[in-house]
């Protein structure tokens, strides 16, 4: 094989590869940025062409520079006769969908003047699909070669063309279902944001439905009241708390631009921004960690009434003033991790929005109608009157009505509850009159004890120093006294002046000896009182008093224990709050009970024996005029109620005994005896 039939061969070997490698890669998921150089490339390659360009129809069917290499300077400018010549010609070819081979320099000169005005040969290849035009591939070729070789290169070209359509074809079907999935996923947005007309409701459908729309991370609305706005939904959560420090500066921030009234587009810089608006971005920023935030005012849509309503329908939208109405809220969209190319997230945000801000104008709107929560539950309640659920309905309001006549004419007794304990009727508290320590304790609990005897033996020090010292006082003043009578024996011997001074010492001495006995006294008194004895017969009742009291320092009018003398009656001490003293009263002046001696019936139970009821008997002039206080039930007013005695004996009470007692007041409708304490609590309460 010769060197030229080889280096042929090579050549050939090497654009096989390169059609291989675009095939594989038309036939790949591979985007437009990743296509178009690679495609573009390996087609220059294999052509061993100067440069080339790739070139594609837009909506408007106008054609479009997507990718070059190398491409003539002179056909990319703008407005030049060069570029419109360049321009008229591959309009052409792209939309009659024919592959040409254009020569250097040629073309019309017509008034459409088009054609080739570079110095390459113009290789145009057609890309189109199921009968639908899409652009062309231009390749810039050296003009020096066969017609032949020419014709190949158009051959070439064609067939990749042909791999290219196929790659667009399938991108046009990823796009067409892209765009499909988008206005499913935007017709559910819109269907669900319109279907309550609950306001916090449509805020958490717009929130986490427009989350899924856009793509993004956290979408969240806040409402605007009075001057401020609070955040009603948060995308992700169902309850928000609103005392912490991200949902407070989100708050912050959507007051801030919706004071502003224009949009927030917030990529990462913070210049030309107003300072209240900086701060409350960086703020809100530093807390959330998002990269991009938008912050779009909610304004309630504008609408056309009366003769300036084309279709005359009231109230008709007013499409031009749409969103120039009054800002309602704001809606806040987040990117933390998700990366959205720009004019995508616009488009979607847009698109949220403008559907969101109809949905919560709208709900806003229902909510704030006069008595809305009053009539929405009426609503609710009509299911009852249907034909299925009247019987139902029928028999709960007839139970009803039997339970409210029964609650209304139906009496019963109505007792006043109070609280208290049985205490004997001879018992004594026993005081210390003196301070002093226990020195010795001579009862214990439960031991009989007679009037007179020794209960308790206290010790005063400072009392025992005082006697000494009169003591030793009065000693003093009795040998002074001696002395002076012993000078007072030899009276002659004396002058005058020296027996009346003798004279009156001797009465001095006399009166001091006196008032020291009399104090000594007082003092021996208070001694005997440091032996404390029992004012009655009866039984110490208090429990484990020389635990309690031995070598125990004591204080004068401090309770050392009770005597009771338990062969007396019992009676009740009661306790009765002042709330409740008003049905007494009333009861009192319905009965015409005026006289001091008049009584009332008390039902009582003991707290040791619950099951045991016991009657006794409240007069008048055993309940106290006045209220005193009480740690558990406040004010209280204090009585005395006398049981009867025989069938409480039986139970053999103990004294201090606490017990349960109710005050009978006549008969009353039994939904008072039940719920009447409800009522004065709600009345309390209320007003």
């Amino acid at each position: 094989m010769s060197v030229n039939q080889q280096t042929v061969e090579e050549t050939k070997a090497q654009i096989r590869g390169l059609v291989n490698e675009i095939a594989q890669l038309a036939k790949s998921g591979a985007t437009a940025e990743e296509f178009y150089p690679e495609l573009l490339s390996r087609v220059i390659t294999a052509l061993a062409a100067a440069g080339g360009a790739i070139w594609l129809l837009d909506e408007d069917r106008q054609l479009k520079l997507q990718y070059q290499i190398n491409a003539e300077p002179s056909v990319l400018g703008e407005e030049t006769d060069d570029a419109e010549r360049h321009a008229r010609l591959i309009q052409r070819v792209a939309n009659t969908g024919q592959s040409l081979l254009v020569p250097p320099y040629s073309g019309t000169t017509d008034g459409d003047a088009e054609g080739n005005p570079t110095r390459y040969l113009l290789v145009l290849g057609s890309l189109k699909h199921d009968g639908q035009h899409d652009g062309l591939i231009e390749v810039f070729q050296r003009p020096d070669t066969a017609p032949d070789t020419q014709r190949g290169y158009l051959r070439f070209l064609q067939q990749m063309c042909e791999l290219a359509a196929e790659w667009l074809r399938s991108q046009k079907l990823r796009t067409l279902g892209d765009r499909q999935t988008l206005w499913q996923q935007a017709d559910s947005f819109a269907r669900a944001s319109h279907e309550s007309l609950d306001l916090k409701e449509t805020s958490h459908i717009v929130a986490n439905e427009g989350r899924r729309l856009i793509g993004c991370d956290r979408v969240s609305v806040a409402i605007k009241k009075g001057s401020k706005c609070k955040v009603q939904a948060i995308s992700g959560q169902d309850t928000i708390e609103n005392r912490s420090n991200i949902v407070t500066a989100l708050n912050n921030l959507a007051t801030r631009v919706v004071a502003a009234g224009e949009p927030l587009w917030h990529d990462g810089s913070t210049e030309d921004l107003p300072p209240q608006i900086e701060e409350a971005l960086e703020d809100y920023v530093d807390q959330s960690y998002g990269r991009n935030v938008a912050v779009l005012p909610l304004r309630e849509p504008e609408r056309k009434l009366g003769a300036d309503n084309e279709s005359g329908a009231t109230g008709a939208l007013d499409r031009d003033n749409a969103h120039r109405g009054e800002v309602i809220g704001a809606l806040i969209v987040e990117q933390i991790e998700s990366d959205i190319p720009a004019e995508i997230f616009k488009a979607r945000v847009d698109l949220v929005y403008e559907h969101g801000t109809r949905a919560i104008a709208n709900s806003r709107s229902h909510t704030n109608l006069f008595l809305m929560p009053l009539w929405r539950a009426l609503g609710r309640a009509t299911w009852v009157l249907r034909a299925r659920t009247l019987p139902k309905t029928l028999a709960v309001i007839g139970l009803v009505l039997a339970i409210f006549l029964t609650l209304t004419f139906v009496k019963k007794d109505f007792n006043l509850e109070a609280e208290g304990t049985l205490l004997p009727v001879e018992r004594r508290e026993v005081f210390a009159p003196i301070d002093g320590e226990v020195l010795e304790v001579l009862v214990e609990h439960n031991k009989e004890v007679k009037a007179g005897d020794k209960l308790v033996v206290l010790r005063n020090r400072d009392l025992e120093i005082q006697i000494t010292e009169v003591q030793g006082q009065i000693q003093t003043a009795l040998a002074e006294k001696s002395r002076v009578e012993g000078q007072l024996g030899n009276r002659r011997q004396l002058e005058p002046a020296d027996l009346r001074a003798l004279v009156a010492e001797q009465e001095k001495l006399r009166v001091e000896l006196a008032t020291l006995e009399k104090k000594l006294g007082l003092y021996e008194k208070r001694e005997s009182d440091l032996t404390i004895r029992s004012p009655i017969d009866g039984v110490v009742v208090s429990w484990d008093v020389e635990k309690t009291l031995r070598r125990r320092p004591i204080m004068t009018g401090q309770v050392l224990m009770e005597i009771a003398d338990l062969s007396q009656p019992l009676f009740l001490e009661l306790e009765l709050p002042e709330k409740r003293e008003g049905h007494l009263d009333e009861y009192i002046v319905k009965e015409g009970l005026t006289e001091p001696t008049d009584t009332l019936d008390v039902t009582f139970i003991l707290a040791t024996d619950p099951d045991e009821p016991l009657d006794a008997t409240l007069q008048l002039d055993s309940i106290s005029m006045r209220a005193d206080a009480n740690e558990e039930h406040g004010a209280i007013i204090m009585m005395d109620a006398t049981p009867e005695q025989e069938s409480l004996q039986l139970l053999r009470p103990r004294p201090g005994a606490k017990v349960i007692a109710k005050i009978y007041c006549g008969r009353r409708a039994s939904g008072f005896v039940f719920f009447h304490e409800i009522y004065e609590w709600c009345y309390k309460f209320f007003f």
